[in-house]
């Protein structure tokens, strides 16, 4: 996985866990579920591409 790759996933999980923090501080329950949606896609993200680079060796 490039770095640029790590970067995007990383900022995105955190974009994602802020979000969902905020919704629970809010009593917000779709910024809080939009949060964990975030976060979730950028793990999977995450997770394909170390499956990928490990084919690739």
């Amino acid at each position: 996985m490039g770095m640029d790759d790590k970067m995007k996933n990383a900022a995105e999980s955190a974009k994602g866990k802020i979000k969902e923090k905020a919704g629970e501080a809010t009593d917000d329950r779709d910024l809080q579920a939009e949060g964990q949606a975030e976060k979730t896609k950028a793990d999977l993200k995450q997770a394909g591409e170390k499956v990928k680079d490990a084919f690739k060796d």
